[in-house]
């Protein structure tokens, strides 16, 4: 089993709904398990601005699945969930990031691991950092040490 972490987000159809049933189907996921969830945070848009704010946590899966089956399951999700990619950093039902998995680095067409901007992005680094006080990003070092150069950034943790 590796430990695994994915990013989830949601601006339409009841956010916070869709991120909490988003939990629930991460845990039904073949030959894994959810083993640590986030508090939901909610975030300003990144990029495209005129959108409502997101809802957003992370969950920590123990996986049997290698990174490329963990993301078709991914995939699977969303589209379930009436995902559309109609342009970057358009609204969405629900956004389902594989963050990192295990140590491991990878670079494909279909598959960047570690997430390429997941040290830029507050609203990924503080769930993560919640559930992960020591977590690493393969290749870059403690995700702790990149919540600082994220500060400006307008996530607050909700009840």
């Amino acid at each position: 089993m590796t430990i695994a972490y994915v990013g989830i987000g949601s601006n339409l159809d009841d956010p916070r709904s869709q991120v909490l049933q988003a939990f629930q189907e991460l845990d039904q996921l073949p030959h894994s398990r959810v083993v640590r969830r986030s508090s939901l945070y909610r975030s300003s848009p990144v990029g495209y601005a005129a959108q409502p704010d997101f809802i957003n946590a992370v969950a920590q899966l123990e996986t049997g699945l290698a990174a490329e089956r963990l993301l078709g399951e991914l995939q699977a999700i969303e589209a379930r969930h009436g995902r559309a990619r109609s342009f970057a950093n358009a609204p969405r039902t629900l956004d389902l990031d594989l963050l990192m998995v295990g140590a491991t680095r990878l670079d494909s067409a279909e598959l960047t691991l570690p997430h390429p901007r997941m040290h830029e992005r507050a609203f990924v680094l503080r769930p993560l950092l919640e559930i992960a006080p020591g977590a690493e990003i393969a290749g870059r070092g403690p995700a702790q040490a990149f919540l600082d150069a994220c500060r400006g950034q307008d996530v607050q943790r909700l009840d």
